[in-house]
């Protein structure tokens, strides 16, 4: 009787999220903001923060998961790899310098001007290096700049920030775990994770050919969905046990599968637009089903009921540690030879922390690092970063006409 009550809640729940995501969503397009601001204010007023009637559980943790693979399947079905490829170098200058300014200047200022434990001090850094790559490819999305020269900058700088703080963050749990870390263990994850983005794509599109010519030859339909919803999962699932995040396995088959991903194996593997194009089409409703969920779990996860808001440590630690989440992010594309407006909508793009933020935190909570002050003054942060960048970004969108020049000269 018990499982049946649960269950039952659980459907509630999740109709809850879908129909909260939409209706929330129309209102922020309604009042000229981002979509993806009504999907985490729905989280923030279903859960804890506000009304309290869903909290974040395993099962919706886990289709939230589904939502941002699949989201980022559907970004790599539309990237050009050629231009991702060519803003490699850009993007690994932002990726590099996004992460070491953040984390050197968060962690000094812990340990400096608040007189925190040195391992304290740490996982303050780490949480303030990532980067949401769910966050900031929907925002780029729809204003359609993610094909164009910054998102592709900006994408692959995020997926390179996601595999730095996946490095980080192994270091750091293995040395709160055991007090020491192992050169071997370190690089052990840094050879699986570059085996898996050589190889990955390769077999995805050795496959390819086998996956359409079934398709042509079957009568049954939905085919195209089930196959490729599989295959993503699968690829979602080799990326972490090779210790890259999920999400990254998506978003390589996504690559391997687009228009635009060649290898030098001759017509065999020939591309077919009006294939891809039938992929595309069928699986973005299953992708706009699971997306809204994911962005509404962040929401959820947003606990601003937790904060102690009388508190000046948590005001001046939060405030602090925001702007350092921002300024490091930004001045990161300096770095690199672009125009002044492309290098702010770079650094813009990059500052959302969402998820990737949220699972620092809250390793640093379970394992005892983060205290409550800490822990809340930490998620005030991500909040500053992941609700008002949608707004700053699209803003400066509109000032520019969506056209920004690629170099000053």
């Amino acid at each position: 009787m018990q499982e049946a009550v649960e269950i039952h809640v659980l459907l509630v729940q999740i109709a809850a999220i879908l129909l909260a995501a939409r209706i929330c969503g129309e209102i922020a397009l309604r009042l000229k903001a981002p979509p993806i601001i009504g999907e985490l204010c729905a989280g923030i007023i279903l859960g804890p923060s506000l009304f309290g009637w869903i909290a974040p559980n395993e099962v919706l943790n886990f289709l939230a998961e589904i939502g941002i693979i699949l989201l980022l399947f559907e970004v790599g079905l539309e990237t050009d790899l050629e231009r991702l490829v060519k803003a490699g170098p850009k993007a690994v200058v932002v990726a590099i310098a996004g992460f070491v300014l953040p984390f050197v200047l968060g962690a000094s200022c812990s340990y400096w001007f608040f007189g925190l434990s040195p391992m304290v001090s740490l996982f303050i850094g780490g949480t303030l290096t990532a980067t949401s790559i769910g966050i900031t490819i929907r925002v780029l999305s729809d204003l359609g700049r993610h094909r164009e020269l910054e998102g592709q900058v900006v994408l692959g700088a995020a997926v390179i920030d996601d595999l730095l703080g996946v490095f980080l963050l192994a270091v750091l749990f293995e040395f709160t775990v055991s007090g020491s870390v192992t050169l071997a263990n370190t690089g052990q994850i840094i050879l699986y994770v570059g085996a898996f983005f050589v190889l990955a794509p390769i077999v995805a599109k050795i496959l390819s050919p086998l996956f359409k010519r079934y398709h042509d030859y079957s009568d049954l339909p939905g085919m195209i969905p089930i196959v490729l919803v599989s295959v993503v999962l699968v690829f979602a699932s080799l990326a972490h046990s090779v210790g890259a995040p999920h999400l990254l396995g998506g978003f390589v088959a996504g690559i391997a599968l687009s228009r635009r991903f060649f290898l030098p194996f001759g017509a065999a593997l020939a591309v077919d637009p009006e294939f891809t194009q039938r992929v595309h089409d069928q699986m973005r409703p299953i992708i706009h089903l699971f997306t809204p969920i994911f962005f509404v779990v962040v929401g959820l996860s947003l606990d601003f009921s937790a904060i102690d808001w009388s508190s000046s440590f948590i005001w001046i630690f939060s405030l602090l540690m925001g702007a350092i989440a921002i300024i490091g992010k930004l001045l990161g594309p300096w770095l690199i030879r672009m125009s002044v407006p492309m290098r702010l909508a770079i650094g813009m793009a990059m500052v959302p922390r969402g998820e990737v933020g949220l699972v620092f935190a809250e390793l640093g909570r379970a394992t005892g690092v983060f205290d409550a002050a800490v822990y809340a003054g930490m998620v005030l942060v991500i909040a500053y970063t992941t609700l008002a960048s949608p707004f700053w970004i699209k803003k400066y969108y509109e000032r520019y006409g969506g056209r920004l020049p690629a170099t000053d000269d």
